[in-house]
This record gives structure tokens, sequence and C-alpha cells, in this order.
């Protein structure tokens, strides 16, 4: 098994982590253009337990969400790109628009999602916290996400 799980693995793995009583933390979104935001909130969410999984949305999900024009990386890129990451332990990509079929097979002990949320307004917490997980909120590097990024490269002559 590689660090980019299809859905299988994806239980297999997490049930091996809860196994060995490893505190397992999820996240999940576009991860479109990687930037120095991505890198601090996945490292923060990986430094609240032992194991981090890592939902990524499918180029179908992203342009659902997102507009005709994105994904700028296709899903096998950005995928192989956060399996690279020092904090992130497996990642799998999702077709839904929102992961919480993810979340049912890897029922995380702690889901985080950025700040620019409330966790109520989340279709994701009544899923995690129907089985003992919690959602927690961490601030977000201001000015630092992708739609900038594409908006700045745009303005530029």
């Amino acid at each position: 098994m590689g660090r980019i799980l299809n859905q299988s693995e994806l239980a297999q793995a997490a049930e091996a982590a809860k196994r060995q009583n490893k505190k397992v933390v999820s996240t999940n979104g576009c991860f479109d253009i990687l930037h120095v935001g991505h890198a601090r909130i996945l490292k923060q969410a990986r430094d609240l337990g032992d194991c981090l999984f890592v939902g990524l949305n499918s180029d179908a999900s992203v342009k659902r969400l997102k507009g005709p024009e994105r994904p700028i990386n296709n899903e096998g890129d950005r995928a192989e790109l956060l399996a690279a990451l020092a904090a992130v332990d497996f990642v799998y990509i999702f077709e839904e628009d929102t992961p919480v079929e993810f979340l049912t097979a890897v029922k995380p002990n702690v889901h985080v999602k950025g700040a620019d949320y409330s966790a109520s307004d989340l279709a994701e917490t009544p899923v995690v916290e129907s089985f003992g997980g919690v959602v927690q909120l961490l601030a977000l590097v201001p000015l630092k996400s992708t739609t900038a990024l594409v908006e700045k490269i745009k303005t530029k002559d």
C-alpha cells in the first residue's frame, strides 16, 4: 500500500492506525496550487495526532466547486505533491462535493478545516461527531489562497 490510497486501502489504513492506538486526523480540500498556507495547516493538522489522512477533491469535484477553469493541476499531480509532504501520511481522491464518504471510511478522531469555515456550517461536522470525533478549526495564513494566486497570475502584464 502506498501513500495515495484507493477506496479499499483507505478503510484498511484507517483501521490499521486505530488498531495501533494512533490518533487519526483528517482534512480535505482541493489543494490546487500548493502554497505556504496549505503547508502550515497540514503541519498543524498532523501535529494534532499520529496519522494524517487528506481527502482530495477530484478534478470533476473541483470543477463543480470552483468553476470550469479549475483545477489548474490535475488530481494525480495534486495527490502526488500532497503525498510527498512529510506532514501527510495518506491521500485519498474523492469524487463527491463533500468529504462525507471519505470521513465515514476514516472515522478520524479529529477533522481539521480552516477557520474561514464554521463547524456548524460544515456537512462533515455531524458525520465526524457521530463516531465521537471532533472538528477543529485552524487559523489560516492571511491573504494566502489558491484563488488569490490565480487572480494574481491573471492580472500580471
